[in-house]
């Protein structure tokens, strides 16, 4: 049964593209904690490496602090609860009594690992302290909830560092950027970097960046978030280092988390009518191999097709043999929906010829590979693949953006007509609250990293600005 076209409904798409592809479960009997499927959780682990790759790289230490936090500690700054109080799960009982004080359960870890970090942090001999996590964190969301983009349950990643001084603090968040840029270019993810608002950025946080990138309905998805947080938890938690002058400071905080959306992201903006398209990084299967058989033929096909697998496993590649008692076409449709980027079909004539048949995931593009070629052409057609994708949702991204001066160029309501639009803004909190409340559009915030000198004026109050503001519908 074919799927509802991307374009045509992506909401429907997406959920139906989810299930298809078989990537979670969501009949638990929890709404938004759905139960992640073999499939599913190969890719997102396979992220995750990504991710332990390049905080290792950077003298990052992995810990695994505690699901719950007590509320005496979660409510040490009182910005951040704020912005909270309306999301967390509380734990009131243990069996039949109840507790002297409450239990939070995690929705990001600052509050559980900063009374531990005023115990670890002495001297500035013990700076920079950086240590990540990757964890389930737990939020009410009380809007409809989708799988990997809008869930209650969370599979996150979260750095959290200590330093010596505010410039030292800002050195680890262009670290962090680096390293998010290696991340989604294995995800041939094209993402923008937004300053957020002063309303908008993160409880507690001296500024936030957020990571976004654009869905196929034109709306932006934020996959995650820097945070740059000068003293504002040190000082309620109590952080300090002893100089080498003998004075005693409070250390400077940096975070850096991206969660399951990443998957999301994956699955809206490289996938098709026919089902997921896996930048071939991330791909359970890079290769799938189906043997064409036929009752003609004298060729031991089976034993090739095995022959096959075997060579291109120890070479690296992650590789599936179909040798599934089914039609070939049958096959086909199942690996297409599971996005495997690359098909080999292997029969009797192309064994006489000393080939492979390939077909591409992305392209539909077919071909042949010679046998003895087959390691370096393999190689050949997957690294293209990467850079298709890459070049593709880039195209689409920028196709997504558009430069207004006037508030009457965005449409009142979803339609294909919208987009990601970029403004002058006085960078005034009243203006921007207008923008937002006139047309149910956020203000993402504004480039955090600059492309030239702007020059324009505020579209809400006409005042000359050089500072470039965008804005969308969110997911």
């Amino acid at each position: 049964m074919k799927m509802v076209g991307k374009y045509e409904n992506y909401a429907e798409w997406y959920l139906d593209m989810v299930e298809k592809a078989n990537l979670c479960d969501k009949r638990y009997p929890i709404k938004g904690m759905n139960v992640w499927t073999p499939y599913g959780w190969k890719i997102m682990t396979l992220i995750d490496s990504f991710t332990r790759k390049e905080l290792e790289a950077t003298d990052h230490g992995e810990v695994n602090f505690p699901l719950f936090i007590p509320e005496t500690e979660f409510k040490k700054e009182k910005d951040h609860i704020k912005g909270f109080d309306e999301e967390v799960y509380w734990v009131t009982h243990a069996g039949k009594n109840e507790l002297d004080v409450r239990l939070v359960t995690r929705p990001t870890s600052e509050t559980a690992m900063y009374p531990m970090f005023s115990l670890w942090v002495r001297s500035h001999q013990d700076l920079p302290l950086k240590v990540y996590q990757i964890v389930n964190t737990f939020r009410y969301e009380t809007k409809q909830t989708r799988p990997f983009i809008r869930v209650r349950e969370i599979h996150f990643f979260e750095s959290h560092t200590c330093h010596d001084t505010e410039e030292d603090a800002q050195c680890q968040i262009e670290e962090d950027l680096d390293m998010l840029d290696n991340i989604m270019d294995k995800l041939c993810l094209p993402y923008t970097l937004l300053r957020r608002t002063e309303w908008d950025k993160f409880p507690g946080a001296h500024y936030t960046v957020g990571i976004d990138t654009v869905m196929p309905n034109h709306r932006t998805l934020q996959l995650g978030s820097v945070h740059h947080y000068r003293t504002n938890f040190s000082v309620p938690y109590d952080i300090t280092y002893e100089a080498e002058d003998g004075t005693h400071k409070h250390v400077h905080q940096t975070t850096y988390g991206m969660s399951e959306r990443l998957l999301g992201a994956v699955v809206s903006v490289h996938g098709d009518d026919n089902g997921l398209i896996l930048p071939p990084a991330i791909a359970p299967f890079q290769i799938v191999i189906i043997p064409i058989l036929s009752k003609k033929s004298t060729v031991d096909v089976a034993g090739a097709a095995e022959a096959l697998r075997d060579k291109l496993a120890a070479a690296g590649f992650r590789v599936k043999l179909d040798d599934r008692d089914d039609r070939p076409g049958s096959k086909y449709y199942d690996w297409e929906i599971k996005g495997v980027p690359l098909r080999l079909e292997l029969g009797g004539r192309d064994i006489e010829n000393g080939v492979v048949t390939f077909a591409r995931r992305d392209t539909g593009e077919k071909g042949t590979i010679a046998m003895d070629s087959l390691i370096p052409g393999t190689q050949l057609i997957l690294d293209d693949i990467m850079s298709t994708l890459k070049a593709k949702a880039k195209a689409f991204q920028d196709d997504a953006t558009k430069a207004i001066t006037s508030m009457d160029e965005i449409p009142k309501e979803d339609t294909s007509e919208l987009r990601i639009y970029s403004f002058g803004w006085c960078g005034c909190e009243e203006c921007g609250h207008k923008f937002e409340d006139e047309h149910d559009i956020k203000i993402l915030g504004t480039p955090y990293r600059p492309e030239g000198k702007f020059e324009g004026k505020c579209i809400v109050c006409g005042k000359d600005t050089e500072l470039q503001a965008f804005a969308a519908r969110t997911m």
